[in-house]
């Protein structure tokens, strides 16, 4: 692995995980009260794990999930 610093004020490095955190908070975070952080962590993760990874499609990779991508790449 190869560490990527660019230089300030240049965001493509941080895009990526820009649209991530945008995504969470508008379509899970901002919609469910947390009691705890223990509960929010476990919400997040189930979020990430059952939904976003393995249902959502994604537009950046042709309209599949990130599970079906990963397997259609080992697969090739």
């Amino acid at each position: 692995m190869i560490v990527s610093m660019s230089r300030r004020a240049n965001a493509w490095d941080n895009a990526p995980m820009e649209s991530f955190f945008k995504t969470l908070k508008v379509e899970r975070i901002h919609q469910t009260r947390y009691e705890t952080r223990a509960q929010a962590r476990l919400d997040i993760v189930d979020w990430i794990e059952g939904y976003y990874n393995r249902q959502r499609l994604h537009t950046s990779i042709d309209f599949l999930t990130p599970v079906d991508y990963e397997a259609l790449r080992m697969a090739a």
